[in-house]
C-alpha cells in the first residue's frame, strides 16, 4: 500500500477485553500488517500502562486523548449544538488537531474509522480513501431503547440524530462495514439515498486458541459446589446486559431451582449496577463483577446463557462460550449474526423463563447430550468465525479507489432538529 493508515477508534483498542475493544484490536492488528498505523484514541483513564504500551509499541504514531467530559455536560452541548449525545460525548479539539497534524505530517493514503462517533474527525478535503466500521446499527439500538420505555424523549432524539450522521458517513465514506449481514440489509433499509453507499460485511471473529477448554482450568469455587451452575458475561453497566441479568435473577432463577434444588445463576462482568447489587443475596445468585479471566467461569459452566431483549450485531460472549464447548441458551435477539443450527449448535428460546428451563432441563439431565451440544458450538466456532478469515477483506478495502464527487458531505446531524425536536415532544 503506497502511504500510511490513520486509525480512529473511541477506545483505546487494548486490552481486547469487551466486544468493542476485542473487534477493534484485531482491526487494528491486522491493519498494522497493510501499512504503518497512526492511532487516535480515547483514554478513559483507568488504562493499564502496559496497554498504552502495547498501543504504542503496534502503532507508527498515536494519540490517547483522556476521556473526562461528563456524561451530562456531553448532554447540555448535544442539545445547544443539536447533535447527538454520542458525538458530543466524544468531540476533543485535541484530537481534532492530532489528525490534522498527523495527515499534514504523513503520507496518510487511508482513514479508516472505527464506530460512528469518531467519523466526526474525518477532514472534508482529506483526499484518500475512507472506511468506516460502524460495526451496528447505532440508531436503531437507541429507538429500541426508547419502544422499551427507556428515556423515551431522549433515547428517539439520539436514534433519530445518529440516523442523520450514519447516513452522512455512508456517504462520506468509500466504504461502510457492518458486523453481520442482518445489521447491513437493516443499515441499508434505512438510507434515503442507499445507492451512494457502499455496505460490506466484516464479521466478528473468536480466539479459539485462547478459548480453548482444554487449556483451561475451571473456577474452583464453582466446581466444588453442587449445580448446575448458569453463567452470564458482560459489561454490566451496558444497559441490555444489566436488563438481561435482573431478569435472569428475576425470572430465570428462582424457575430452575424449582426442577433443580441447587441451581446457580453467575453473573460475571465489570461495573454491576446498584439494581444487580441489590440482589446479591438471592438464593442461589452470586455476582462476581470484574474478573481477571473470564475463561474459567466459562468452563466451570453447565450452561451459558444470553437472554437478552435488545441486542445488535454479533455477540462475543455467545462466541466465546461456544468456543469453550459449552451448551448456550438464548434469545433470538443474541442469536443475531450467528448462522449456528437451533437444537445442534445451541438452544434459541424467547426471554419466557418457563419456556427456557422446559428447554434446559432435558440437556442438563443427559450429560452426554450436554457434551455434544458443547463440542458442536466449538466446531462451529472453529469452521466460521476465525478471526483470519474473517479480516481478510480488509486490505481489498482500505486499498481500494477513492470514489470521487459522489461521496461528499451531504446534510448531517444538524438538519431539521428544531422541527424535529417539537414533532417529538
Amino acid at each position: 500500500m503506497d502511504g500510511d493508515i490513520l486509525f480512529l477508534a473511541h477506545r483505546v483498542p487494548f486490552p481486547p477485553n469487551r466486544g468493542d475493544t476485542i473487534r477493534s484490536a484485531h482491526l487494528l492488528r491486522r491493519l498494522a500488517k497493510i501499512a504503518p498505523v497512526h492511532v487516535g484514541c480515547f483514554a478513559q483513564g483507568d488504562e493499564d500502562p502496559r496497554d498504552l504500551a502495547q498501543l504504542a509499541d503496534l502503532a507508527a504514531s498515536h494519540c490517547a486523548v483522556r476521556r473526562s467530559k461528563p456524561l451530562a455536560l456531553a448532554g447540555v452541548e448535544a442539545l445547544f449544538s443539536r447533535q447527538p449525545v454520542s458525538l458530543t460525548a466524544f468531540h476533543s479539539p485535541d484530537l481534532a488537531r492530532w489528525v490534522k497534524t498527523v495527515i499534514a505530517q504523513h503520507n496518510i493514503a487511508a482513514i479508516f474509522v472505527f464506530s460512528g462517533q469518531m467519523g466526526q474527525y474525518v477532514p472534508d478535503d482529506f483526499d484518500g480513501r475512507v472506511v468506516v466500521d460502524l460495526c451496528d446499527v447505532d440508531s436503531a439500538k437507541f429507538e429500541n431503547y426508547a419502544s422499551a420505555g427507556q428515556r423515551v424523549w431522549l433515547n428517539r432524539r439520539e436514534g433519530r440524530l445518529l440516523s442523520h450522521e450514519e447516513e452522512r458517513l455512508a456517504h462520506r465514506a468509500d466504504a461502510t462495514t457492518l458486523i453481520s449481514q442482518s445489521e447491513a440489509d437493516l443499515f441499508k433499509s434505512r438510507l434515503q439515498s442507499p445507492a451512494m453507499a457502499d455496505i460490506h460485511v466484516v464479521g466478528n471473529g473468536i480466539d479459539a486458541a485462547l478459548f480453548d477448554p482444554a487449556n483451561v482450568t475451571p473456577h474452583s469455587d464453582i466446581t466444588q459446589q453442587a449445580g448446575p451452575h448458569f453463567v452470564f458475561t458482560g459489561q454490566m453497566d451496558y444497559p441490555p446486559n444489566e436488563t438481561a441479568a435482573l431478569w435472569a435473577a428475576q425470572y430465570f432463577l428462582p424457575q430452575i431451582r424449582a426442577q433443580f434444588d441447587n441451581a446457580q445463576l453467575h453473573i460475571v462482568g465489570r461495573a454491576p449496577t446498584r439494581r444487580l447489587l441489590a440482589r446479591q443475596h438471592d438464593p442461589g445468585l452470586t455476582i462476581w463483577g470484574e474478573v481477571p479471566d473470564m475463561r474459567v467461569f466459562l468452563a466451570a459452566a453447565d450452561c451459558v446463557i444470553a437472554p437478552l431483549q435488545i441486542a445488535r450485531g454479533v455477540q462475543n460472549k455467545v462466541l466465546e462460550a461456544m468456543a469453550m464447548a459449552r451448551p448456550v441458551l438464548l434469545t433470538p435477539q443474541a442469536a443475531t449474526g450467528i448462522a449456528a443450527r437451533n437444537g445442534h449448535d445451541w438452544m434459541v428460546c424467547d426471554a419466557q423463563a418457563g419456556a427456557m428451563v422446559e428447554r434446559i432441563a432435558p440437556i442438563l439431565r443427559d450429560g452426554e447430550c450436554a457434551r455434544a451440544m458443547g463440542q458442536n458450538a466449538r466446531q462451529f466456532v472453529l469452521d466460521h468465525h476465525d478471526w483470519g478469515a474473517m479480516l481478510n477483506p480488509l486490505e481489498d478495502l482500505v486499498r481500494g479507489p477513492v470514489r470521487g464527487p459522489a461521496r461528499g458531505p451531504v446534510r448531517g446531524p444538524l438538519h431539521n432538529e428544531g422541527e424535529e425536536a417539537r414533532n417529538a415532544a
